[in-house]
């Protein structure tokens, strides 16, 4: 049985976004006073009553602005409204109800959903203020006084909630669910990526770079397992992040990567590889991911029978330090490959958490050695006398020598391409912790 869901909406700048985080006891969304801030659907898990319901926080609904973010604004809100059992209308106590308000509450009652009217911003412990009254003039029946920041009155708020929602069955979570962070510098197609493997417009796409901001999560169950992608906002340089809410954006991106198993790293098929794809990249690297690079935009390119392979060589050195990622090209416009990228996912994910027993790990370390011997220096050579697996995600293994100087990088190297020719690990990075044996 899937969770029900709620939406919380509301005019910009009523504390939504405040709100869902303390809701869910994390800071998913970001928040900011800058009108706006929010415009993707964000999704957390909230648990009140040991009863479980999916969270979607908004942006602001301005319903008669014509500027287009606006307009797909309001768009990604009405998706949530029609996918919500419930509604959680949030207001805001200092500017009381204004025209918008209840331009808002108009769009809500056409839906037909229950709603949970939050007038939110009452810090002040005590009486009622009488600007609360004025609430019931938006005749949604009685408001709930909230304040986001402190967390009063979340409780009555939840518990309003819940009386709309229907009763669930305890469930196991699934285990099986594989967690995709898509990313990748700004405007490569990532938010149009996300659009079509879900078959709805969950992301808002813009040719102006930026628009997305918040990482947002897709769930989706098809014949390849089930996924939960992680859409990020794109990652520029440093020196080109001079908004205050674009430094979330990237933090968030980060976080995202974190959180997921598998990251799929998108390149602009049309400008080819850049500086700046090398950095996300290795963001992913770094942090020990399984990685696809996917190769976004190919039918836009013009080609002949050759294209591909010289295109998938030209990365390959681009992307030596990453030369475990497999390569595929992708058009999320027309859905090309988008078969071949959850089987690829799949793969890698699979490929990340790979355990190897003791016993094979050495078998490979003694042919591996006596093709080629370890190195040495001023006549004392390297020995390993065995090596073990300590953990996955990545596949780490340690290796126990006499003299942790004389095992130079190139050597390491060597024993990990010995150990991927053998067991595979395409699609993720390995680490070696490299000890030295007790002299006694």
């Amino acid at each position: 049985m899937a969770r029900p869901v709620v939406a919380i909406v509301g005019r910009p700048n009523v504390g939504k976004s405040t709100l869902f985080n303390k809701l869910i006891g994390e800071r998913l969304s970001i928040v900011d006073d800058t009108p706006g801030v929010t415009r993707d659907r964000i999704y957390g898990d909230c648990e009140w009553l040991n009863r479980h319901f999916l969270l979607i926080d908004t942006g602001g609904i301005e319903p008669k602005s014509d500027d287009i973010i606006l307009k797909q604004m309001r768009r990604q809100a009405q998706l949530a409204i029609d996918s919500a059992e419930v509604i959680i209308f949030v207001t805001d106590l200092r500017t009381g109800v204004v025209a918008t308000d209840a331009d808002v509450a108009a769009m809500l009652q056409k839906s037909g959903k229950p709603i949970v009217l939050c007038v939110n911003k009452c810090d002040t412990v005590g009486e009622t203020p009488l600007e609360f009254y004025e609430f019931y003039n938006l005749g949604l029946g009685d408001p709930i006084a909230v304040s986001s920041v402190h967390g009063h009155g979340t409780g009555d708020l939840l518990d309003a909630v819940l009386g709309y929602l229907p009763e669930q069955e305890e469930q196991e979570e699934e285990s099986t669910l594989i967690k995709v962070a898509v990313i990748g510098k700004p405007n490569v197609g990532k938010s149009s990526l996300i659009n079509a493997i879900s078959g709805e417009e969950r992301a808002i796409v813009s040719d102006i770079a930026g628009t997305t901001r918040d990482a947002t999560d897709t769930y989706i169950s098809n014949e390849y397992g089930d996924f939960m992608f992680i859409d990020t906002a794109g990652l520029r340089r440093k020196s080109k992040v001079e908004d205050q809410i674009e430094k979330y954006s990237v933090i968030r991106a980060r976080m995202a990567v974190e959180k997921s198993s598998v990251c799929v790293i998108m390149i602009d098929a049309l400008e080819g590889f850049t500086e700046q794809d090398s950095k996300v990249a290795g963001i992913a690297h770094e942090m020990g991911k399984a990685c696809i690079i996917a190769v976004n935009k190919w039918d836009a390119l013009e080609k002949d029978g050759k294209t591909m392979d010289a295109y998938r060589k030209k990365l390959m050195i681009d992307f030596s330090f990453m030369s475990y990622a497999p390569i595929i090209f992708i058009s999320a416009k027309t859905g090309q490959r988008l078969d071949r990228l959850f089987e690829l996912i799949r793969f890698v994910d699979e490929q990340n958490s790979m355990r190897i027993s003791t016993g094979k790990l050495n078998d490979v370390l003694a042919a591996a050695t006596a093709r080629v011997q370890p190195p040495t220096d001023k006549g004392k050579r390297l020995k390993i006398y065995y090596m073990t697996q300590a953990s996955t995600r990545p596949p780490t293994f340690v290796c126990f020598v006499n003299d942790k100087e004389l095992f130079h990088y190139s050597y390491q190297r060597y024993l990990d391409n010995q150990i991927r020719e053998i067991f595979g690990l395409e699609g993720t990075p390995t680490r070696f912790v490299i000890r030295e044996r007790d002299k006694k």
